[in-house]
């Protein structure tokens, strides 16, 4: 019996943007500074909190995490001084503390993320 219904997003949508995030390879475009990087998915991220988290925003927190988790693999890379955990962990606190709106999805997930 069909007894509510939560307008989430769908796992055929959760799945199409998974694959465009992993498509992104955040973690190999070590050229590119931190405010390019924001500049490029900020507006792309900002969208889909804005459509698909209006009425279930809960239902994005994995995907938003995954990306703090892609940013923070991308961190290690580029820079070998935090190529440690706990050193990247350390540069992601500080980084949140100090500009808590750099990217958009930061306003809902700014937990430090796990990374192997």
């Amino acid at each position: 019996m069909f007894t509510g219904f939560n307008p989430a997003i769908s796992k055929d949508a959760l799945n199409k943007i998974s694959a465009e995030v992993r498509s992104w390879r955040l973690h190999r475009r070590t050229g590119v500074s931190d405010v390019d990087l924001a500049r490029w998915i900020n507006p792309i991220v900002r969208g889909w909190m804005q459509y698909y988290g209006a009425f279930y925003r809960s239902a994005l927190y994995p995907l938003l995490q995954r990306i703090n988790t892609y940013l923070t693999r991308w961190l290690r890379t580029k820079f070998e001084r935090l190529r440690t955990r706990k050193r990247a962990n350390a540069a992601w606190t500080q980084a949140i503390t100090r500009r808590p709106k750099f990217f958009a999805h930061w306003a809902w997930i700014n937990a430090v993320p796990i990374v192997r």
